[in-house]
């Protein structure tokens, strides 16, 4: 029986011109989710609105907390964080429903900056709600007359807002980094 076998000549490829070694040279990150423009980035930042609102709404519902300068920097840092998260939530479900990725380098840059603004703020604000609120609680021994329940369930929707903003943060970080 004779069987050919095929047998295999190297060819050369032709060089690379200046512009085609540049864009070998680019390979695309997928997109990982959590990232602007995908579907886990935005539940990062629906729950980033949610944990930021409701912490807005328990404090604001007291009646004291304008007397105390850490409770009103909370809802002043919420009030941010939930603007933020509104402004690029639309931002995203936009991204998502035109299918365009948001990977350009000055997007990324803001929503870096932004996250970082932000995410700092409202981590500040927590901290600084919770020691007034131990300090309420526990050393002074005033709940009957404060809101401390209310106080603390404040304090700890501030804490997973920022919880929930940091992997944003991160994720835009290492996306810009890695350019």
């Amino acid at each position: 029986m004779s069987v050919s076998r095929p047998s295999v000549h190297p060819v050369e490829a032709p060089p690379l011109t200046d512009v085609a070694a540049q864009n070998a040279l680019r390979v695309r990150m997928k997109d990982v989710q959590g990232m602007p423009g995908t579907a886990g980035g935005l539940a990062l930042r629906l729950c980033q609105l949610v944990f930021a609102g409701v912490s807005l709404a328990v404090m604001a519902s007291t009646n004291d907390f304008p007397s105390v300068t850490a409770f009103c920097y909370l809802v002043a840092a919420v009030s941010l964080q939930c603007v933020w998260s509104l402004s690029l939530a639309i931002v995203d479900l936009y991204a998502i429903s035109v299918r365009r990725s948001l990977r350009n380098c000055k997007v990324i840059c803001f929503f870096t900056i932004g996250d970082g603004i932000t995410s700092t703020l409202t981590f500040a604000a927590a901290c600084a709600s919770a020691g007034i609120t131990v300090l309420i609680a526990n050393d002074l021994n005033r709940c009957a007359v404060n809101h401390c329940k209310r106080f603390e369930s404040a304090t700890a929707m501030a804490f997973i807002s920022w919880f929930v903003v940091s992997p944003s943060f991160l994720l835009n970080f290492w996306s810009l980094a890695s350019r």
